[in-house]
């Protein structure tokens, strides 16, 4: 790329008052006088101004701003222009994060039927506190109530084996009855006792306790098919997908609980913190629409793996949220105190500028007396002096005072490249 060659004259670009600074009205209206009064000294500035760009200053193909700023001893004097090797450090052993709050997945619950069902009457809404056990709907389940009638069927026919058997026993003992006769009666009890657990188990698994199924009768004033949803869990409904008359497969969960006394905080670490990021590190929280409250958590999970496009390592903190104030979906700043102190490249909060939307820091060029700008990453910040998280490292050299100047020569060069094309 073809180089500017800034030739500042300090008394050009100078006041007396301060460095870069304008011209004086006066001094404007001298100049406008004097410009129309030399018609043919305007042209021949005009003029040596193509012999310049001729000479090798003028931009880029597309009119790219030039990269560096070539400056005298002099000028570099007057403009306090101070280049220091970066030293090592750390703002502090405080890492601050972006964060965002979501559920504890251990204490939120997904309800939903064990079988195919339809919707009787949902008993619990959105916001509704409930208890472990509490039902949440009212279901009807024709299967269900098949399968019911047909425990009910099985416990009758126990009832009446048991029966058989213990008088057979009584006949044996009195030797009226032969043991074949026993034996047979005792081999359908068994039989007639297995089939009944094999049904108990079977409503089991569609969801009922062994309460509910010891407590099934025939001639009840609720149908068989009627059955509960109820919560597995304390807290808050969170999620209602259902409405009476519905029907829920049995691989559907319609109904959320949610236990929000406890929240997860993922926080976005940066690629360099892994080597200061532990498991049991505490952890303040401060979200965005809660001011002046900092809420107290520990880390308790730090990924393997970097996501693949932020490049930011995902660790997760368990934070207590007795107050409820957190909700899910807040986003905030998390500081995790490692306890350990960082080396990282250590510059005045100064001698960070900003060019194009990203934050530059201005190093020594490839020739004497220029200046490059370089896109850095910064960290944290504390007393004047900010960590350079990449883009420079311990060591480098950097421009620390005049970097101001040196931004603005920089510019006051592309604007005027722009206005040459």
């Amino acid at each position: 790329m073809k180089r500017f060659i800034i030739l500042l004259t300090i008394t050009g670009l100078f006041s007396a008052g301060g460095l870069l600074s304008g011209c004086s009205s006066d001094t404007q209206t001298e100049t406008t006088a004097e410009t129309h009064a030399n018609p043919q000294e305007e042209q021949h500035n005009e003029e040596a101004g193509q012999h310049t760009e001729e000479a090798g200053t003028q931009p880029e193909e597309g009119g790219e701003p030039a990269e560096e700023v070539h400056l005298s001893d002099e000028q570099r004097q007057s403009l306090g222009i101070k280049v220091e090797t970066l030293a090592s450090g750390s703002a502090t052993s405080t890492i601050t994060r972006p964060a965002s709050i979501t559920y504890d997945l251990d204490r939120i619950a997904k309800v939903g039927p064990r079988i195919e069902a339809k919707v009787v009457r949902v008993l619990k809404d959105l916001g509704d506190r409930v208890q472990q056990g509490e039902p949440l709907a009212l279901m009807s389940s024709v299967e269900l109530g098949k399968a019911k009638a047909d425990y009910i069927r099985l416990k009758a026919r126990r009832k009446a084996e048991d029966a058989r058997y213990k008088r057979e026993q009584s006949l044996y003992d009195q030797e009226i009855s032969s043991q074949a006769e026993l034996l047979e009666a005792e081999a359908n009890f068994q039989e007639a006792q297995a089939e009944l657990n094999a049904a108990a188990e079977a409503l089991r698994l569609y969801g009922m306790s062994q309460k509910d199924v010891e407590n099934i009768e025939a001639g009840s004033d609720q149908p068989l098919s009627y059955f509960y949803v109820t919560s597995p869990s304390e807290g808050v409904v969170q999620e209602r997908n259902i409405s009476p008359g519905q029907s829920v497969a049995p691989n559907e969960t319609p109904l959320h609980v949610a236990n929000l006394s406890r929240v997860w905080v993922m926080i976005d670490a940066y690629e360099q913190d892994i080597p200061y990021i532990e498991k049991g590190q505490k952890v303040d929280v401060m979200v965005r629409g809660i001011d002046g409250q900092t809420f107290e958590g520990t880390t308790n999970w730090i990924s393997y793996a970097l996501e693949q496009e932020t490049r930011t390592m995902p660790v997760r903190a368990m934070v207590e949220n007795n107050s409820g104030l957190l909700k899910a979906g807040m986003f905030g700043t998390a500081r995790i105190f490692t306890g350990k102190e960082r080396n990282t490249a250590m510059i005045p909060v100064d001698a960070i500028q900003t060019i194009e939307g990203a934050d530059m820091v201005f190093v020594p060029g490839d020739e004497a007396g220029s200046f490059r700008p370089v896109a850095v990453m910064l960290g944290d910040e504390n007393e004047g002096l900010v960590e350079i998280a990449s883009g420079l490292e311990p060591g480098d050299e950097a421009v620390i005072a005049g970097a101001f100047d040196l931004k603005s020569a920089l510019t006051a060069k592309t604007r005027s490249a722009s206005h040459g094309h």
